[in-house]
């Protein structure tokens, strides 16, 4: 059975005395853990945060990753320059750079080749705004969204992480009923086993408002293998009792 993946997203969040003190608590606190752990920080603290856990259990992830190799991209990330750094895992299409940046399906789906092809791990998140939500539209929104990275990666899809994001539960407060989100999950499950037989490595996370009172129920759905938290993931006691949950 594959491991769960408890994967913090530190947003526009941190600096360098408060990140070394939260990953000293965090460092104290896991111990031998039975989940895979992941911090994801903003690109100036991705050297910082990687000596700090070097030869720990957390990984390091970026928030973001370029789909140019290389060039005349001002401000731009590479995955090549990521993978100098040792980072191990990259978001992809997160819903606030959809909003905020205009990333398309399209272009989500070059972010995650480009970090598949330096060895990096891309969190391709997918999810339905309030709309499209209430529309009915939700599985296909997820199903177009999901479908874009598996054409552009083919045979490579099963090497991705899935994170299931409903828009209207992020920095809300508002949170997916765990059977609300097991019911998309499936439906990204099924997706996958239709594009790879390898489907089963694929860890599918939820990422909307997880935090340390609801992520037991969540994690305790057939398909949901982990959480991409949010505001969790920057208070040591919350996501160390969320990792905890992942066991």
């Amino acid at each position: 059975m594959k491991k769960k993946l408890i994967a913090g997203n530190w947003k526009m969040n941190g600096a360098t005395a408060t990140n070394a003190a939260l990953l000293q608590q965090l460092l104290a606190g896991v111990g031998q853990p039975a989940c895979d752990i992941a911090v994801c920080v903003p690109a100036p603290y991705l050297a910082e945060v990687g000596a700090l856990v070097k030869g720990s259990a957390i990984a390091v992830g970026a928030q973001d990753v370029s789909a140019h190799d290389a060039g005349a991209y001002t401000g731009e990330v590479s995955a090549s320059m990521l993978r100098d750094l040792a980072v191990r895992y990259a978001i992809v299409g997160h819903s606030e750079r959809r909003q905020y940046h205009g990333e398309t399906d399209g272009v989500v789906a070059s972010k995650a080749q480009k970090a598949l092809a330096a060895g990096i791990t891309p969190i391709v998140c997918v999810g339905e705004t309030l709309q499209e939500r209430e529309a009915g539209l939700t599985e296909e929104v997820v199903k177009r969204q999901l479908a874009a990275v598996i054409h552009t990666n083919g045979h490579c899809i099963s090497e991705i992480v899935v994170a299931y994001e409903p828009v209207w539960a992020i920095g809300t407060g508002k949170t997916a009923s765990p059977e609300q989100a097991q019911q998309v999950h499936a439906v990204l499950r099924a997706q996958l086993r239709a594009a790879t037989e390898h489907s089963d490595r694929v860890q599918i996370l939820y990422g909307g408002s997880m935090n340390a009172a609801n992520a037991a129920q969540l994690l305790g759905q057939a398909d949901i293998d982990g959480g991409l938290v949010g505001g969790a993931s920057l208070k040591a006691p919350d996501f160390l009792a969320i990792i905890a949950a992942a066991a």
